[in-house]
Formats: structure tokens, C-alpha cells, sequence
């Protein structure tokens, strides 16, 4: 038995998931995940030669309300070698229900944006209600993306970037109305929300510039020989997580400081979805700086893809493939 396979390209994706809908799904996914309604393998890649980049495969089970399995493919390319996205790939989704697959979808578009809302439910959860600065370090596809996510959940009225790019830098603050910074020192004094999405393999982001009462989300680094940040901005955080098995093993930043012997595992407060749902204190006041380190996980693949999946039948976009 087969079924039709819905073709879900990038434009549709973006049509059909606007930010504000798009936290409302991670935050679904992150809680399932706490609860453990899920089956979530870590995440592996496999390194090319020659400094062609990496192909990397994600592979998970979303239970509850959704009941759908996913894989991601993703393509993982150096920027002098790129031809587009830095996350170029697809979004395979299976019913629960004989395990069909029924939707393929653009993988690089799912991986944009579920960041970046999940990025989004952790600000609300954790950053002082009265939020107003952000300061963004990176200019690329997924710094375009979080200043639109978290203008979704705050009222930000003082946006700064920093990036290695000055160009790039200077376009994005003029198409989202912000302030290119030269420093990073510049971009985050005073910030109320800092959000990393880079390519830094060794910290950019120090704990001695941090003030009190800032939240901080850690996105760009995913492996445990790389990190956006310094000891300091891991011992001076009240430290969250997206999924404690996978920060165990990926999160670069973490796995630094306790290495040093400045944190153990005790350090980490919990995860977001715990928080979420209650399980877990968030913020206690708010002088203390706070950190949400994000690896991403499959579930916020699937459950993405399943919420797409469903307006897209409703709505009859995408393209219908028989396999």
C-alpha cells in the first residue's frame, strides 16, 4: 500500500508557519519532549573530504497529539563552498499510522525557522517580561530569522548586530532596523536578551560583558569541540538545555566548563519543555542572568513538518506525488 507523497516547498512552509504559530508548535514539541513522549536518536554527521562539509541525518518519533515520525537530512556546507542555504536539505514525515510516508519537505526552510521560534518560546519563558534590547551576534539566515521571532514575543525597541561580516552587518540592521556594533562588548552592554547564531568554533561571547538581569540564548555552536561562549558566561547563568542527553554529548559551551571542573551536571537547571509545563522553575528574579542552550532535536522537525503538513492539506498546497 502507498500514498500520495505532498511536496512542501520552502515559500509554503514560511506561508503556512508565521512565528507567532510557530512558538506555540515548539513549545508543544519541547514539553513532549520532557515528558519523554518521544524516541530521539543524537544527532550524527558524516564528514566529507577535502573540506566539502558534512551530510548529517536526524531521525525521530513525536507521540501525543501528534503521532508522526520524521527524518532530516541536512547538508552541512563551509561558507566559501556554499550554494545557498547554510542548511540545505529534506524533511521526510511519516504517519504514526502504518508508518507511510506522506510529506517531503524543505528541510534548510524547517531548520530556519523551528530554531528560531524555539529560540523564541525559551526567551518567553525565561527573559524579564519587560525585555526591550536585543543584541544579535551573526548576520546570516538564522540571525534574519530570531530578531523576527523574538520581535514576536518582546517589544523590542533597541535591536544591535554584531557580526565578522561589517556588510552583511550594516544590511541587516538596515532592513530590520537596528544598529550595527563593531564589538561584541558593544553589541551586549546592557542587552536584555543575547542571542548567538554563529559559526564560532571558539568563544565570541564573554561573561565579563554580560549584565545582570540578561537572558542569553547559545544557537550557533552544536558539537562538543566548539563554542560561541566563555566559561564565564556558562558559571554566571542559570543554565536550561533543549534536551539533557544531547547537551551531555554536543553542547560545546557545557562540556568546556565542566571539564575545568567549574560545573558539574547539577549546573544545568533543567529543560525548557519542563518549564514549559511547569515541572521546572524558570527565572527566580531578575538580576540573575539566565541561558538557554539550543541543539536543536528532531522533534521540532516533526512536529513542525506535522502542523505543515495538516494546513497544507486543509489549504491544498504543495504538489502531489505518487510513489
Amino acid at each position: 500500500m502507498s500514498a500520495p507523497l505532498r511536496i512542501i516547498n520552502g515559500e509554503t512552509i514560511r506561508q503556512l508557519a508565521p512565528p507567532k504559530e510557530l512558538i506555540t508548535w515548539m513549545r508543544e514539541a519541547m514539553i513532549a519532549v520532557s515528558k519523554r513522549e518521544v524516541e530521539l536518536p543524537l544527532r550524527r554527521g558524516m564528514p566529507l573530504p577535502d573540506g566539502m562539509g558534512a551530510i548529517g541525518m536526524m531521525p525521530g518519533y513525536v507521540g501525543g497529539s501528534v503521532q508522526s515520525a520524521g527524518v532530516k537530512l541536512v547538508s552541512l556546507v563551509p561558507p566559501e563552498r556554499r550554494k545557498g542555504s547554510s542548511h540545505l536539505g529534506l524533511m521526510v514525515l511519516y504517519d504514526a499510522d502504518g508508518l507511510l510516508p506522506v510529506a517531503v519537505l524543505c528541510g534548510g526552510t524547517i531548520t530556519a525557522i523551528r530554531t528560531s521560534a524555539a529560540t523564541a518560546n525559551a526567551t518567553d519563558l525565561l527573559a524579564r517580561k519587560d525585555a526591550k534590547s536585543l543584541a544579535i551576534l551573526g548576520s546570516g539566515e538564522q540571525a534574519q530569522a530570531h530578531i523576527d521571532a523574538i520581535r514576536a514575543i518582546r517589544p523590542i525597541e533597541d535591536l544591535r548586530i554584531w557580526g565578522i561580516d561589517a556588510a552583511a552587518v550594516q544590511a541587516l540592521a538596515d532592513v530590520k532596523g537596528g544598529r550595527a556594533c563593531t564589538t561584541v562588548a558593544e553589541a551586549v552592554d546592557g542587552a536584555d536578551i543575547v542571542c548567538t547564531v554563529t559559526a564560532a568554533s571558539d568563544p565570541i561571547l564573554f561573561g565579563k560583558d554580560l549584565s545582570p538581569g540578561t537572558h542569553v540564548n547559545l544557537v550557533g555552536s552544536s558539537f562538543a569541540d566548539k563554542r560561541e561562549a566563555d566559561d564565564e558566561v556558562v558559571t554566571r547563568s542559570r543554565f536550561y538545555v533543549d534536551y539533557l542527553p544531547s547537551t551531555l554529548d554536543q553542547a560545546g559551551e557545557f562540556l568546556h566548563a565542566r571539564k575545568a571542573g567549574l560545573v558539574t551536571d547539577e549546573h544545568i537547571v533543567g529543560e525548557i519543555g519542563a518549564v514549559a509545563s511547569g515541572g521546572v522553575p524558570g527565572r527566580q528574579n531578575d538580576d540573575e542572568i539566565t541561558l538557554y542552550k539550543s541543539l536543536g532535536v528532531a522533534a521540532q522537525d516533526i512536529v513542525t513538518a506535522r502542523r505543515v503538513y495538516e494546513l497544507a492539506c486543509e489549504a491544498g498546497l504543495g504538489s502531489l506525488a505518487a510513489v
